[in-house]
């Protein structure tokens, strides 16, 4: 018999479509993703990207979703990312979590073995939006500005610093 689910935990279906591969877990109390791994291997050469399955697919509520996001770890040894994280897992989808992986080093090649952990899988309850057109938007403090407007690098105006 199952334990039963702490009264914070949400019920997600899963669908183990390779077996002999772990599914997806929770490395320590506390995490907020759960790990994610590759059923295949593969080596990325400098600058390459892959797109690993992960044996995996899952069924979540109406209400939330599920995002892959990279992991640190392999960030910081190796160069590995993702190249669209997080990735969206929406409710209604039910094919297989796929994995796009990025290997940002420019010098070494990076391989990653079945089973190996490729990314965190978070699940996030989400409000759906009703958007309303409107002929104006009411003011804020920050206004139109935008990237980096914030952070000392915003990008000069037209006309300035060129000759």
């Amino acid at each position: 018999m199952a334990p039963a689910a702490a009264s914070d935990e949400v019920e997600v279906l899963l669908l183990r479509l390779d077996p002999d591969l772990q599914p997806p877990e929770y490395a320590c109390p506390g995490d907020a993703g759960a790990d994610l791994r590759t059923a295949v291997t593969v080596t990325l050469a400098p600058g390459e990207r892959a797109v690993l399955p992960t044996g995996v697919a899952v069924a979540l509520p109406d209400g939330y979703a599920a995002f892959v996001h990279p992991r640190s770890g392999l960030a910081a040894r190796h160069g590995l990312t993702l190249v669209n994280a997080p990735g969206t897992v929406d409710a209604g989808y039910r094919g297989e979590i796929m994995v796009t992986v990025l290997n940002t080093d420019s010098r070494t090649p990076v391989t990653l073995s079945r089973g190996d952990r490729i990314a965190q899988l978070v699940l996030q309850k989400v409000e759906r939006a009703r958007f309303v057109r409107v002929d104006k938007l009411p003011g804020s403090v920050r206004g139109t500005g935008g990237l980096g407007s914030t952070g000392g690098f915003a990008p000069a105006p037209l006309g300035v610093g060129s000759s």
